[in-house]
This record gives structure tokens, C-alpha cells and sequence, in this order.
């Protein structure tokens, strides 16, 4: 297996046949050592002469075979030699070699170089050294050779690699190898350019420890480190020395990683210094190495500041009721809720988002059969579910009106929770205009409902030129019909918006009156009274523009390093009195978010076109910052204003894939394009310098910035998080849906379920077919159908949810055959919006009382969380009358992951996944029929996406409660993206309204699938014609975002860690050179300092010399060849590139 010749020999064989030729084949030399056992391997062997260390001859032929071996291939050979006892043999025998009286460099240099390559792979090399006494050893060879660059470079890859215990750091810290190493780093030189380089990556691997850092911090290193920055920048003309200047920044992230640290380089104009040479470096090319390390430590060390609030918590704040002892018996009118999502917690988890991210996924997981398998007892006693009887109307409904033909038909489909709401509207109806205050304001009731004062004004700026010249002709006389009419009123009758289906502005104005919230809100959101219509056409995601978000910080450092040039003059507040608080400056924007669902906190201008925003926290909490919505004016058209939004929570957004906000323009709407649609350039999302006031916990904010033109003078616009849907146009859309159905075809009631905490009713709809006549039969099976039960907008931030129950709710009440089909086989339980107070005061997450209801569902408290208490007790209900849900989905959004998919439960699955046994276990795989029915129907829909796994911090919520208590086979949360999609029709699309309405219809459909009956409905040619059947999802199965393509974190460590194989480069650069005299010569530098590869020609023994034995080069060549001709006559053995490892 071995042959050699002249000037080469090789070792064709593995390792294990290495371990029994190669004893054989040197017997004849002198190596006592060799005696080894026959199941000793060749390279176990080859470490135990290297430890005995013979002659020197014998040693380097050892350490020439190891190199080579350990050269060619993968790092899985040194992990075999260091499995082995390499790292301890090579200690041993450095340490040996070093205590001699007079240290052979001509050994010890190449030990120390081996050691090096194999000690960086070795993650415990630290503590081997200390047990070798190797650490305080070659500390000492690196200060006995201070003056001799090659040796000098060697010790400190040493060095280096021992730094990878923290104890062997700070061992050497003890030792004041922080100065001696730091000394050794010098101004801009073209000299000894690897041995500085090994300088400065050896202070930054000491630089690892607290205690190391405080010493260099103490001792002023960092201004230091900042003047050799700043030399070898200003100096390196060509350019040849950008990896020093990388290690200079990766000593100066390391050093930073402590208080102490970012304050020095902050106190010694580190962050100017680092900020000018980064913009030189942007027009040069080749730099762009130095650029990204430099923003992420200005980044890391830009002081932190609190966000300018009085406190942390949210502006609006509920005393809530005392929790009595016992859980009393509701209020007659009182009903059972539904269910909750668990799907943003997929995404937010619960309060702490993120905190999921950090956590294994399969640790998460439910591994306890038992604990799948069972059924808790129910939470209240069986006789508190009597009351909900009164929830399910179409039992007790007589449908007298079907006996005769001749009567007019009685409305099946009345209400009787929407009362008040209607009420309200049949009285804004006959109202006189005298009945109106002067003021645009429609009051009732006590409560007032109008207008922004500036779409007031802007409404009057519109009015045609004969209304003009009326009011010019007539003052009093306009002054007076002025103050006989509501600029509300106005509008409705002017202007076009009956156009709008399903959206009756006197109905929504009569619902706002009675909405109750915290702030007692009295303006009206122009885009929610007037209604919007989708856009035509679909919005792509725009192209994420290059380096944005580097451009964006680079603007954010100019106003630390310019403060004169930041105006910082607050223009809203929402704890300010007064609706404007600034003064009345007319190159100022303007801000407003004082309505329902609105938040907006706080409105800084820092430059002229440019505004910090600060969002509202939950009410009565200080988190769950991500909703907003606000009214913005006075602005200047195609001028680009940045808007950031520095008080955001989450660690990434879809904000950095192509997501934009939405704008809603008063104009535009005017002028008949009511549109809400997608805006904003230079869009991204990343970690700040801001801090919460108070110290909380998670004080990491982080930054979302757009850029918005607006295309008219003087507008009045809105902004949004995603497509505003209010409770105020929820219950008027069920008014609206309550007066269109055919009352002789679909039983449609809408009741209260419970009065929430601030008395807000939440609604319940009812809606089914009615039967064909009185008779047995038909009433039989009207009252037998089973029930799918439906929820949505338990977290008040998702308002894609409610779009998407729009869909559903208008679909399930019109006259399609599909329609007709679903209500003739079920009952629709509804619970359109099941945390109206988050709603109506603009929280993104949690109620009133500062908790995510969807984390309630386990034991929910009837006082404190009462619609997520009877939406359970009605679920109870209908278990225990027989009637348990055929199928249950909670409508919910999600912000991290794009497309439509349903989370569901599975036992097996969830076993599965987490490497439990599932031999034997049988389950219904009738949960995954709607998501394959789903993959089929609708475009936006990823059945890849799909998830069936039971997760115990999912435990309580919705999907998770109503499967394992209630037993309900089909429970899921259903996830829409608040971005678009990237499969299928709509790739590269975001989703609008029309698309979210639209995927409420296609999980109707989607309902067909479990249907009795299926096969023959469809095989109905009427009822395919109207479903597409053809769509299949990408085959996929990564449904989270690839990384960004900028840091959204600036890196608590720094640059990336010194790669195993830049230092092997290093180390082969440094002994491929000529001898110790030309190191004190100027020499030419190659960028990056790698090795310049040899030609193909070059002989593989020339190439060993270079690398292994640079010391023997030149004068020493006669002895490299008595090496050679005596390892022939020993017929010694050598490893070429081939396979070692069998």
C-alpha cells in the first residue's frame, strides 16, 4: 500500500492500514517508542513517538507526515487525530522542546504551527494546555522572541487558540499577555505583516473574558486600538492591509461587548472616527469588508437612550373589577363566547413573541400520550350551561309564517342584540337638520360622533364653484344652513358611496355613538365612515431596495454626531390636552389618532421631512407595540417624508420582505377612488439604541422606517398597520347583512354573547337555511344539522382577521348554490370579534385587562376575561346537548410568515415530531381534510404551512382547548398573512382586502368536504361550476423567511469569529516565506495575506519544505536532503491527498 521515490512517496492506504505497515517499515531506525500495541492505530503510533521526541530528524518526519495527513480533506481527520490524543501529544512535546536549555526552533517552530491548526479545532484545548503547563510556557516564548516576527507569530496562534476557554483567558489576562501582545502591535508598517495580524487576532480571542476587557479598558487600549484604526485606514493607500483592519474592528467589537468598553469608544469619538472612514470606504471598491463590521459597532455602541415617555405604560388604563370568590352565574343576556387563536403566538407567542424563537421547537412539544389523550373535567359546574340554550334561537323558532302562503312572510332573521344599534340608526334617520348641532358632530345619547376637524375642512375646500359663490353671496344665510346641518350628513348625501357594498355610512356613524371606549372617543376615521373598496388590480411586493437599511442607520448616527441638525420638537402627543401640542408650525406635519382603533402615541419631528413615532402600549400594560393607525395632514406634495416607528417589539417583520403599510388619501376618496392601498419606499425594520423608560425586562425596541410621497397638497391622510376594520363597522356590516338576506330562506339572528369589560356587547350570529315547511321532517332536520362554530379577532391587532370573516359572513348569507348547500346542511355559529375593547381602543394584542385572551381558554376568568369564559361555556353547551361542533376555526394573522395555512391537532403528529413511539396508535386523519380541500381551492393557501402538532405553550389557547376538552376533531386556528404570498397565482403579490374576503369564501367551501353527503354534491354540476378546483400549493416545505439580507440585530459578538481556515492560511503564509533575515526586510503583501498557491508543476516535496520546514530553506538545504535520503533508506511513510479514514 506505500511506495516512494526521489522526490516524493505516498501513502495510498487508510489510517488503520497505516497502523500496520508503518511500525513495520521502521524497525530498522532508532525509535524505542514504537514499540506500540498491535491495536494501536498509525496515527496513535505516530503520537507517541512525536511525545517521545527522538532525533530531530525522526520528529520533523513525524510532524511532515501529520501536516500532510492533516492538510488534505475535511476537518474530520483532526477530529479523528484529536479523538486520538493529538492536542496532547503536540503539547507534550512543545513543552518538552521549549524547557530544553537551548529551545531548536528548527523543531519548535513547526510544533508550534501544528499545534496551532489542530488546537483550533479542539474545544477543550484551553484546559489541556493548562494541565500540560503549556499556557505560561508559551506566554514566555512569546516574549523571548518579541523581536523575531516568525517565531513571535507562531506563539500567538497559540496563544490564540488556547483563548478558547475562558479560564485560560483569563489566566493569561493574570499574566499580562494583554500587554505584552497589545505591544506588539504597531502603527501602519509594510513589515512583519502576519505577525501584527496574529497580534491583534490573539488580543481579540483575549479579549473574550470580563475581566480581560475591563483590564484593556483600564489600561486605555480602546483609545489605542481606535488611533491604530485610524492610522492603518488613513495610511493603507493600496489597500494590501484591509485584514488588519478587520481584526483592528474585531478587537474593538470584542472590547465593546461591555459597558465599559462602548462608553470608551463612545468617550474617544470612536463612533465619528468609525462613521468617516466607513463613508470613504463606501465609493472605494474592495472595502466592503470594513463597511459592515464598522455599522454594526456603531450600531452596538450608540448610547441608549429611554423612549421620551412619562412612563411605560399605555396611555389608556381601566380600573378593573375585583375577581369575587366564586364564580356567580351570568347575567341572563350574558352568553357564552368562543374561542381564541393560537396562531400569533406562533408568531408573537404569548406576551414575549419572540421568546419562542430561542427555545428548541421540539422541547415545546406535548410528549406525554396521556396527556394528549385525555379530557379534562369540565371548568364550572353542568348546571351554570342552561343559560346558553338561549343562544341557540333556531331550536325554539316556531316559523309560523310558513302555515300560509297568503301572509306576508314574518322576518326570521331579526335580531335581538343589535337593538340599540338599530335603534340608534332608525332615530339618525328621522332626525331634522336642526337636530344637529352646529358643529360637524352628530350627538345622541350624550356621546358625539363626527369628523376630523381637518377632513371637515378639507370637505369645504372640495365643494363645487356654484356652492361657492353661494356661500360668498349669502354669508348668513350658509352660516345658518351650516349650523342646521352635520358635516356628516353632508357628506352622505353629497357625495358617491353607495357604491360600497354591504356599507351603510348612517348605520356605522349610529354604531360609533355606542361604542364605549377607555378615551371616550367622539371622531370619527374618515376611511371607516365613508368604506373603502379594494383597488383595481393587485400590489406587488416592491423590490427591497440594496443597503437600505445601512443608509438608514448611517442617518440615524448623523444625529448623534450633528445635534444641532435635529429640530426634536414634539408635534403630537396623546397625553397632551390639547390635539395639536406643538406650536403652530407650518412646515410641520400634522397628527392625529384620538378614534376608534386608532394608536398613536407620540409624534417627534427630528428633521425637517422626518418623524419619530411612538405607539401606544396595550391597555394597562407596557408591551404589544405593533398596531397603528393615525391621521396625517398639512403635508407638501411629491416631497418624500420617513416616518420610524422606533418603539416596535418583534425581532423581524414582514416589513423586511416586502410588506408595506397602507394609506387611505380624503382626497382621493372624494374624488370616488375610497382606497385603502399599499405605500412606502424604502422600507425596513431593525434593532435601535432606545430602552424602555422604566427598566422592564424586555427593553429591546426596534425600529420599522418608510418613506411615504404624497401625491396632493394639503390632504388628509391615513396610515395603517394593515386595513383598518373597526368594531363599529362590524356591527354595522350586521345590520346591513341582517337586512339583506331573504328572510323565507336564511334564518339569520344576531345575539350577545356577553357585555365585555367596558360593556361593549359581543356579538353572535346565527345563520342557517330555514326549512322548507312546518312538517316533522323539515323541522327535524333543521334542528338536527350539526354546527361549525367560527371566531375571530381575539388579538385586536390582526384585522386581516376580520376581513377575512367578512368574506365568510357575506358569503354564508347570499344567494350562491354553494351558500345555500352549507346552510341547508349546517348551523353557523359566529363570533365575528372576540375582544371588542382591544378593538375599539387600538391595542394590537390583549383586552382591557392587559391579558392575551387566546391564553385564557385553559381556566378564563368570567369577570376579567367574559368573552373568552361563555365563548368556552357555550362550547360546553353544545357538547353536552349532543351537539358538539363538527368543526371549530379561530380566524386569526400572522405577521412573521407569509400565504393563508391552518394550525390543527394531531396526537400522532405531535409524537411523532418529538421521536416518541407511535407503533400501534391509531387516529382520524379527518383533520387534515380541509387543509387538503383548502390546498385545492384556494390560491393563497400553503397546505405546506400547515401545522398539527400540540405545543405545551400553546396549551391554553383556543385551537388547542376546544380540541382536547370540547373533543373536537377539526379545530384550527387559520393564519392570514398581513403580507401576500409567495406561491401560486398570487407570488409576489400582497394580499388586499378583496383577497381576504375572498379566502373567507374558500374555507366556506372548503366546508363541503365534511359534508355527509360528498360524493354526490360533488358530482352536482351546479354546485363545481361554482368551485375551482384546480389550484395546488408549491411543494415547499420551508414556511419561514430566509435570513435578511442586512443585520436586523447588531451582533453582541461582534465579527464572526476567526475561521479555522483563515488560520491555517495565516499560518501557511507565515512559514512559506524566506528566513529569519528577510522578515526584517520589506516584503510584498498580498491582500488578505493568503498564501500564494503553487503552480501544478511545482514538485509536492518542494511544497512541504515551504510549508513545514521554512526554517531549512537556503542555508539549510543540505540538511533537508540527509532528511530525505535517509527517510528513503528507512522505506518511511508519507500521506498524500487521498482517503484516510475508512
Amino acid at each position: 500500500m506505500s511506495g516512494y521515490g526521489r522526490s516524493n512517496f505516498t501513502w495510498n492506504g487508510t489510517l488503520r492500514e497505516l497502523q500496520t505497515s508503518s511500525p513495520a517499515s521502521c524497525k530498522e531506525r532508532a525509535r524505542p517508542a514504537m514499540a506500540a500495541s498491535a491495536s494501536s492505530s498509525g496515527v496513535e503510533v505516530l503520537l507517541s513517538n512525536l511525545q517521545n521526541l527522538g532525533d530531530i530528524e525522526s520528529t520533523l518526519n513525524i510532524l511532515n507526515v501529520l501536516d500532510e495527513l492533516l492538510s488534505a480533506g475535511t476537518d474530520r481527520r483532526i477530529h479523528y487525530m484529536i479523538s486520538k490524543g493529538g492536542s496532547e501529544a503536540l503539547l507534550t512535546a512543545m513543552v518538552k522542546s521549549a524547557r530544553s536549555f537551548n529551545p531548536n526552533y528548527t523543531l519548535l517552530l513547526p510544533l508550534l504551527h501544528l499545534l496551532a491548526k489542530v488546537g483550533y479545532r479542539d474545544r477543550r484545548i484551553g484546559m489541556k494546555a493548562q494541565n500540560a503547563d503549556a499556557v505560561r510556557l508559551t506566554l514566555s516564548l512569546l516574549r523571548q522572541n518579541s523581536k523575531h516576527p516568525r517565531r513571535a507569530a507562531a506563539c500567538l496562534w497559540v496563544l490564540q487558540v488556547y483563548c478558547s476557554s475562558v479560564s485560560t483567558a483569563n489566566l493569561l489576562g493574570e499574566c499580562r499577555a494583554i500587554d505584552v501582545i497589545y505591544r506588539l502591535i504597531c502603527p501602519y508598517t509594510t513589515k512583519t505583516l502576519h505577525t501584527i495580524k496574529a497580534a491583534i487576532d490573539a488580543l481579540a480571542a483575549l479579549l473574550c473574558t470580563k475581566a480581560n476587557v475591563h483590564s484593556a479598558v483600564s489600561k486605555g487600549y480602546v483609545a489605542g486600538l481606535l488611533r491604530l484604526y485610524e492610522d492603518w485606514s488613513s495610511k493603507d493607500t493600496e489597500h494590501v492591509a484591509i485584514a488588519i483592519r478587520c481584526a483592528l474592528l474585531r478587537c474593538l467589537h470584542e472590547v465593546t461587548n461591555s459597558t465599559a468598553g462602548r462608553h470608551a469608544l463612545v468617550a474617544h469619538g470612536g463612533i465619528g472616527l468609525l462613521y468617516e472612514v466607513t463613508q470613504t470606504c463606501l465609493f472605494t471598491k474592495g472595502l466592503e469588508s470594513l463597511v459592515d463590521p464598522s455599522v454594526q459597532l456603531m450600531r452596538k455602541c450608540y448610547p441608549k437612550s429611554t423612549l421620551p415617555l412619562k412612563s411605560d405604560l399605555s396611555v389608556y388604563c381601566l380600573e378593573l373589577p375585583r375577581q369575587p370568590g366564586s364564580v356567580p352565574a351570568p347575567e341572563p343576556e350574558l352568553n357564552g363566547e368562543e374561542d381564541s387563536e393560537e396562531e400569533d403566538d406562533e408568531e408573537d407567542d404569548s406576551n414575549e413573541s419572540e421568546e419562542a424563537d430561542s427555545k428548541d421547537y421540539d422541547d415545546d412539544l406535548e410528549t406525554d400520550p396521556d396527556k394528549l389523550r385525555s379530557r379534562p373535567a369540565p371548568d364550572r359546574p353542568p348546571e351554570l350551561l342552561a343559560q346558553y340554550s338561549r343562544l341557540r334561537p333556531e331550536l325554539t323558532y316556531e316559523f309560523q309564517e310558513l302555515d300560509s302562503s297568503s301572509s306576508e312572510p314574518e322576518d326570521c332573521s331579526s335580531s335581538s342584540s343589535d337593538e340599540e344599534v338599530q335603534s340608534s340608526a332608525e332615530d339618525a334617520s328621522r332626525l331634522k337638520p336642526s337636530d344637529f348641532n352646529s358643529c360637524p358632530t352628530f350627538r345622541t345619547k350624550g356621546r358625539d360622533a363626527s369628523l376630523s376637524p381637518r377632513c371637515a375642512v378639507l370637505f369645504r375646500g372640495n365643494h363645487g364653484p356654484r356652492e361657492q359663490r353661494e356661500e360668498e353671496g349669502a354669508e348668513e344665510g350658509a352660516e345658518e344652513a351650516q349650523r342646521r346641518r352635520t358635516m356628516v350628513d353632508t357628506l352622505a348625501e353629497r357625495h358617491i358611496g353607495a357604491g360600497i357594498p354591504h356599507h351603510d355610512r348612517r348605520l356605522y356613524r349610529a354604531a360609533a355613538v355606542l361604542a364605549k371606549s377607555i378615551p371616550g372617543f367622539n371622531i370619527l376615521a374618515f376611511p371607516d365612515f365613508w368604506g373603502h373598496l379594494p383597488p383595481p388590480g393587485n400590489e406587488p411586493m416592491p423590490p427591497r431596495k440594496p443597503k437600505v437599511q445601512r443608509q438608514k442607520v448611517f442617518e440615524d448616527i448623523q444625529r448623534l454626531l450633528n445635534p444641532d441638525d435635529v429640530i426634536n420638537e414634539v408635534v403630537f402627543d396623546l397625553e397632551d390636552p390639547s390635539p395639536q401640542c406643538s406650536s403652530e408650525r407650518s412646515n410641520s406635519l400634522k397628527f392625529f389618532s384620538k378614534f376608534e382603533s386608532g394608536n398613536l402615541r407620540k409624534a417627534t419631528q427630528v428633521r425637517r421631512n422626518e418623524y419619530d413615532l411612538i405607539l401606544n402600549a396595550d391597555a394597562n400594560c407596557s408591551q404589544h407595540t405593533q398596531w397603528f393607525y393615525f391621521e396625517v395632514s398639512n403635508m407638501v406634495a411629491n416631497v418624500p417624508y420617513r416616518f420610524n416607528v422606533i418603539n416596535c417589539e418583534k425581532t423581524n417583520s414582514q416589513f423586511n420582505y416586502g410588506m408595506q403599510p397602507v394609506l387611505y388619501s380624503v382626497r382621493e376618496a372624494l374624488e370616488g377612488r375610497p382606497h385603502w392601498k399599499r405605500t412606502g419606499t424604502e422600507i425596513c425594520y431593525y434593532r435601535n439604541h432606545f430602552c424602555a423608560a422604566r427598566g422592564k425586562k424586555r427593553s429591546t425596541f426596534y425600529t420599522l422606517t418608510f418613506t411615504v410621497t404624497f401625491r396632493h397638497n394639503d390632504d388628509v391622510c391615513y396610515l395603517a398597520y394593515h386595513y383598518p376594520y373597526t368594531y363599529s363597522a362590524l356591527q354595522s356590516h350586521l345590520m346591513v347583512l341582517h337586512r339583506s338576506v331573504d328572510p323565507s330562506k336564511v334564518f339569520f339572528r344576531q345575539q350577545v354573547l356577553c357585555q365585555t369589560l367596558s360593556g361593549n356587547p359581543c356579538p353572535l350570529v346565527t345563520i342557517t337555511a330555514c326549512p322548507a315547511t312546518r312538517g316533522m321532517r323539515d323541522l327535524h332536520q333543521f334542528r338536527s344539522r350539526p354546527c361549525i362554530v367560527l371566531t375571530a379577532r381575539v388579538h385586536p391587532g390582526e384585522s386581516n382577521a376580520s376581513w377575512v370573516m367578512k368574506g365568510t359572513l357575506e358569503f354564508l348569507c347570499s344567494d350562491d348554490p354553494v351558500a345555500q348547500s352549507l346552510r341547508e346542511a349546517f348551523v353557523f355559529k359566529i363570533i365575528p370579534m372576540l375582544n371588542p375593547d382591544g378593538v375599539i381602543n387600538g391595542t394590537h394584542r390583549c383586552s382591557l385587562s392587559g391579558e392575551d385572551l387566546n391564553r385564557q381558554w385553559c381556566k378564563p376568568d368570567p369577570v376579567l376575561s367574559p368573552t373568552i369564559y361563555h365563548a368556552k361555556g357555550f362550547l360546553y353547551y353544545l357538547n353536552s346537548t349532543g351537539s358538539t361542533p363538527l368543526v371549530f376555526c379561530d380566524y386569526h394573522g400572522h405577521s412573521r410568515k407569509k400565504n393563508v395555512f391552518l394550525y390543527g391537532c394531531s396526537i400522532k403528529e405531535t409524537l411523532w415530531q418529538s421521536g416518541s413511539d407511535t407503533g400501534g396508535l391509531k387516529e382520524d386523519p379527518g383533520y387534515r381534510t380541509i387543509p387538503k380541500t383548502l390546498d385545492r381551492l384556494a390560491p393563497a393557501f400553503s397546505f405546506n404551512s400547515c401545522n398539527y402538532q400540540v405545543e405545551k405553550s400553546r396549551s391554553a389557547t383556543a385551537r388547542v382547548v376546544v380540541w382536547r376538552e370540547i373533543g373536537v376533531l377539526r379545530s384550527y386556528t387559520m393564519e392570514s398573512t398581513y403580507n401576500g404570498c409567495d406561491q401560486g397565482i398570487y407570488k409576489g403579490l400582497q394580499t388586499g382586502t378583496r383577497e381576504l374576503q375572498d379566502m373567507g369564501v374558500k374555507f366556506c367551501h372548503s366546508l363541503l368536504s365534511v359534508r355527509r353527503n360528498v360524493p354526490s354534491l360533488y358530482s352536482s354540476r351546479r354546485l363545481v361550476d361554482h368551485i375551482d378546483l384546480d389550484h395546488n400549493s408549491h411543494n415547499c416545505f420551508e414556511d419561514d423567511e430566509p435570513p435578511c439580507v442586512e443585520e436586523i440585530e447588531y451582533s453582541t459578538d461582534g465579527l464572526s469569529k476567526l475561521k479555522g481556515s483563515d488560520l491555517d492560511s495565516d499560518i501557511n503564509g507565515n512559514t512559506s516565506s524566506g528566513d529569519e533575515q528577510e522578515e526584517e526586510e520589506e516584503v510584498v503583501v498580498h491582500k488578505g495575506f493568503n498564501p500564494i498557491r503553487r503552480c501544478e508543476g511545482q514538485s509536492h516535496q518542494s511544497s512541504l519544505r515551504s510549508r513545514l520546514f521554512p526554517h531549512l530553506i537556503g542555508h539549510d538545504l543540505e540538511v533537508i536532503e540527509v532528511l530525505h535520503m535517509k527517510r528513503n533508506s528507512c522505506n518511511g511513510v508519507g500521506i498524500t491527498g487521498r482517503q484516510y479514514l475508512s
